[in-house]
């Protein structure tokens, strides 16, 4: 049974590749001759191909939840004794897995596109699932000859090699879906912008159907980036939360890139102007989700969360990646006359703060890539080996987002067109005055002469009472009675609460972030059982240590008591897990949680003279890292479920002034 349904997901992954090939083909041609039938055979063709892409991935699934060992993927990475939980996340846990889910959400656009995309004019429509396909066509391609999931063992041993015990861990196990729903949701709206481009027309109508995809992308990366986080955090027991590691970077630089072609297709749609710059960032959003599939696997650089893989894979990866980027931005440039600028605007209005935030995204977006990137060059040109860390990152990348918070509320509530400085900011003073009183607040009572903390939580009250000036504003709250601007907040669409929950939640994680590295207290010593030792306003006592055995592992756990003021606070239990079948060490911080402190103790080995090595810190408002970035992906929900109404709108509109085909 096990083996017939492993051959029918690789069947289905085949029949799958086989209709991407009709879908990117037909409908193109199609479009071109305008004949119906043809663009037509798109929404069949996406919704077969993500079906037979789902049954294959299905196929998997069930191979690794029955411990099927005639599949070698399930050899490798799987084990009869492991929870269930991770069976199922060791589907994605390895290079071949990971990318059948990146082709399954690939499909899975592209049939959301069809479904959906009634009121798109049916070229655009035609061209942009096309386009689609041929991004799957090369993913298919690239899974059925280099990386197929569904290789088979000759003689099927009694059980696995276990999963990495790294990603045996619940955030780990949700982190890959939300990030490829992300990186691969961007595809949708280079399709759109492939599409537009080959149309040789992009106006407001193109922008409001290309901004849905984006934002729905633009969450799911921000969710992704922060389950990544997350994990670091309290997985690695290195008691940071952001490394700067290639891999982070790999799936930061699309979350930059996608945060500023939100940005400006808002122009698009409002103004008609950046059309030129909207494409090129759909173009480049995407791109950079390929520069991070290629980073992560070709095994060029090395991290913790890279899929280590042979270089020819790398190669085919390089090959799509130039392939769709040079063939884009090629076509961008043969059709940069076609997208001239409607829209005028001055120095001081909404457009001219959209470009400007779309400048400091996209300059911090190309920091990163530098910083990233730049070992490589200097091994390769210079044969130097180069380490470029977070010293570099911190100095370089955080002068742009300071920049970028203290333009969000003013740019916010800027008119269109043409606006006035000083009208902008008379509700604003007063947010300003207040956010400066909070920072000075915090330069008295702190001890040391940093202004990391100051600074972060002066911005983080500037973006957050910002954005409760701009709804304040738009309630016309204090102009008119309570209850008729009560109503006028429940009435604002909710793409302006999106907008202002969105920007308040990048305050709140700007403020985690700051306050952390400002304050944080770290205290590394060999401590035996019965040590009392001082860390901060914390008295820690190491109780004892005792071995204890795992569903898959061998664990040596830490007790620790924390007390504050010789009240006791937390009982704390780090472990120093062995995985003894994938012969694996793992750390497993504990951390004590509060919205103000997280109280992080890590046990080391022990040490040759007796006792262990332990690691105690002291993280002030650690969680407000990861609540601010829950609020962002709050405000683009919101932001998303506003869009559907006005999208179908803004189409119908579109489609009744233009006729049901647009001139080409």
């Amino acid at each position: 049974m096990g083996r017939m349904v492993a051959e029918l997901g690789h069947f289905a992954l085949i029949v799958a590749a086989l209709i991407a090939v009709v879908q990117a083909v037909v409908p193109m041609i199609g479009a071109h001759k305008r004949w119906y039938g043809w663009m037509e055979l798109a929404v069949p063709a996406a919704s077969a191909q993500f079906f037979l892409t789902l049954i294959s991935f299905g196929a998997l699934t069930w191979a690794f939840v029955t411990s099927d060992f005639s599949v070698q993927l399930v050899v490798t990475n799987s084990h009869s004794a492991k929870p269930m939980l991770y069976k199922i996340t060791g589907v994605w846990g390895n290079h071949e897995g990971s990318m059948l889910l990146w082709v399954l959400i690939l499909a899975l656009f592209g049939a959301m596109a069809a479904w959906f995309g009634g009121n798109l004019p049916p070229q655009l429509k035609a061209r942009a699932l096309s386009v689609q396909a041929l991004i799957a066509v090369a993913f298919f391609a690239f899974i059925i000859f280099t990386s197929n999931p569904f290789l088979r063992t000759a003689m099927p041993p009694m059980d696995g090699q276990d999963l990495n015990p790294l990603l045996q861990d619940p955030g780990l196990a949700f982190h890959p879906p939300f990030l490829y729903l992300g990186y691969v949701g961007l595809s949708m709206s280079f399709s759109f912008a492939v599409a537009a481009l080959i149309e040789g027309r992009v106006d407001a109508a193109w922008a409001r159907w290309v901004r849905p995809w984006t934002l729905a992308a633009w969450v799911f990366l921000t969710i992704g980036i922060a389950l990544g986080s997350w994990w670091a955090y309290y997985e690695l027991g290195w008691g940071g939360f952001w490394f700067w590691d290639p891999v982070e970077n790999a799936s930061f630089m699309p979350w930059l890139i996608a945060a500023a072609l939100l940005h400006s297709a808002i122009v698009v749609e409002k103004r008609e102007s950046l059309k030129s710059w909207t494409i090129l960032l759909a173009i480049l959003a995407f791109g950079f989700s390929l520069i991070g599939a290629f980073i992560v696997r070709s095994g060029i650089i090395t991290s913790v969360h890279a899929f280590a893989n042979d270089p020819t894979r790398g190669v085919y990866l390089l090959g799509i990646t130039a392939f769709f980027m040079g063939g884009a931005l090629t076509l961008f440039a043969a059709r940069a006359g076609a997208m001239e600028a409607k829209g005028v605007f001055s120095t001081v209005s909404r457009e001219s703060a959209l470009v400007l935030n779309n400048i400091l995204l996209s300059v911090s977006a190309l920091v990163v890539f530098f910083g990233t990137i730049w070992p490589l060059v200097a091994e390769m040109a210079f044969d130097r080996k180069l380490s470029v860390g977070a010293p570099f990152f911190n100095m370089a990348f955080t002068p742009f987002m300071v920049a970028l918070a203290m333009v969000l509320p003013i740019g916010a509530m800027m008119p269109w067109k043409r606006g006035r400085f000083d009208r902008v900011m008379r509700p604003l003073w007063g947010v300003m005055a207040l956010s400066v009183a909070l920072g000075a607040l915090v330069w008295t009572l702190q001890t040391g002469k940093s202004a990391l903390a100051p600074v972060g939580v002066a911005l983080a009250a500037w973006l957050v009472l910002g954005a409760g000036a701009d709804l304040w504003q738009r309630a016309r709250a204090g102009h008119v009675p309570a209850r008729e601007s009560l109503r006028r907040l429940v009435r604002l669409p909710r793409a302006d609460w999106g907008k202002s929950i969105a920007h308040a939640g990048l305050g709140i994680t700007m403020f985690g972030v700051a306050t952390l590295m400002a304050w944080e207290v770290e205290d590394i010593r060999v401590a035996r059982e019965g040590d009392t030792f001082e860390v901060g306003n914390y008295a820690i006592t190491f109780d004892r240590v005792e071995e204890v055995q795992g569903p898959n592992y061998l664990s040596t756990m830490g007790f620790f008591t924390a007390r504050r003021d010789g009240e006791a606070v937390a009982t704390l239990t780090p472990e120093k897990r062995i995985y003894p079948v994938a012969g694996m060490p793992t750390t497993e911080a504990a951390i004590h949680q509060s919205l103000a402190r997280d109280l992080y103790v890590v046990i080391g080995d022990p040490q040759d003279g007796g006792g262990y090595a332990v690691r105690t810190y002291i993280k002030p408002f650690a969680n407000w890292i990861w609540l601010g970035s829950i609020i962002m992906a709050i405000g683009g929900f919101f932001s998303l479920s506003d869009r559907r109404y006005r999208v179908a709108a803004g189409a119908r509109k579109a489609t009744s002034a233009n006729g049901a085909v647009p001139a080409e």
